[in-house]
């Protein structure tokens, strides 16, 4: 994992978690709350050290600000990162022992899903806080694994860069995607299904294995993927994919993806740029999990988190549009209007004359 400064002000709350009867170790930082409580999921990985985890959080919660901030969301940015015990270990009393400690935060934190987590994990959690999301879903209201939506808004995204980059539609391309996972592995079957080809990577060859007699995919070896003939990369891996050594070996066009913190730093969107490459920002287009967290967490339907991400491309549309109007990467778009917004409601009201 790759650090940076943060761009913003420093978090709002760094709470460690260390609890040696369920081996609960970890970190829950909330980095803004100008908007709403802190909102983001709990990542559940196996970090070297609690150095590396810390840094995940960090650059993690921050990415979650302006996230949620960008999508229109009443909530601040936060996470939680857990390290993954080694060897054996009772993983609904670990779940539960980080569940109250984000009781002890009185709502200041809303956690849900990540990587490493499932929903029986988010309902060990309920059995401790309500300040959770990612439920089984009830009748007409939102809930349950968020991951579909996120694919959704990917999707949509791709197919709205496609046309806005490329001039030609998704059924055209080649996509190379780096991560099959719950939302790497929906993403590829919504390209399947639109008629793109797909090239794929994943450190689970099984996982891999199952797109190729599904959908025809072609596999890739892990540190292959990058630099793969394909018209779109996009990455649903972990962060920090994007980098000094990457930037200069993508062969794609278009960079479109479900992975949080893509950018091993921010200047690898302009370098992007230069060589011809759209990087379109991942928390841009990756905001459909939290939308349907949000819309839970707030009692709404489905038709609500259908409606927001729905919006999700032709906000990412406007956005690649303006970026390319100013000569600028979308990225860095992408934080002026977050930042905006954040700061927007950071200051304080103007007395009416």
């Amino acid at each position: 994992m790759v650090t940076r400064p943060a761009r913003l002000t420093p978090p709002v709350q760094c709470v460690p978690l260390h609890d040696p009867e369920s081996r609960l170790e970890g970190v829950i930082v909330i980095h803004s709350t100008a908007l709403g409580p802190g909102a983001g999921g709990c990542r559940f990985w196996s970090y070297p050290d609690m150095d590396r985890a810390q840094a995940d959080a960090l650059r993690l919660a921050e990415g979650m600000s302006y996230k949620n901030a960008l999508a229109g969301l009443p909530l601040g940015g936060a996470k939680a990162v857990l390290r993954r015990p080694e060897g054996d270990f009772d993983r609904s009393r670990l779940f539960q022992a980080f569940g109250r400690a984000v009781a002890e935060l009185r709502g200041a934190y809303v956690t849900a899903e990540d990587v490493g987590t499932t929903v029986t994990d988010m309902q060990d959690i309920a059995r401790a806080t309500r300040h959770v999301a990612g439920l089984p879903a009830r009748t007409g209201r939102a809930g349950g694994d968020p991951s579909p939506w996120t694919a959704q808004g990917v999707f949509e995204s791709m197919h709205q860069a496609a046309e806005i980059v490329l001039g030609r539609d998704l059924g055209e391309l080649t996509v190379a995607v780096q991560g099959v996972g719950n939302v790497g592995a929906d993403l590829c079957r919504r390209l399947a299904e639109a008629g793109a080809r797909l090239i794929v990577a994943d450190v689970d060859p099984q996982r891999c294995e199952s797109l190729r007699v599904q959908y025809g995919a072609t596999v890739l070896p892990v540190n292959a993927i990058v630099e793969a003939e394909a018209d779109v990369f996009a990455p649903c891996a972990l962060g920090g994919v994007l980098n000094d050594h990457s930037a200069g070996r993508i062969a794609a066009r278009i960079v479109c993806g479900a992975a949080n913190n893509q950018l091993a730093q921010p200047e690898m969107a302009e370098t992007l740029r230069r060589r011809g490459i759209t990087y379109v920002p991942d928390y841009g287009v990756n905001a459909g999990g939290i939308i349907s967290v949000s819309a839970e967490y707030l009692g709404e339907g489905t038709d609500e988190v259908a409606r927001r991400v729905a919006a999700i491309a032709p906000r990412v549309g406007a956005l690649l549009e303006r970026a390319a109007h100013e000569k600028r990467s979308p990225a860095a778009v992408a934080d002026d209007l977050a930042e905006e917004v954040i700061a927007s409601a950071q200051r304080p009201a103007t007395a009416a004359a």
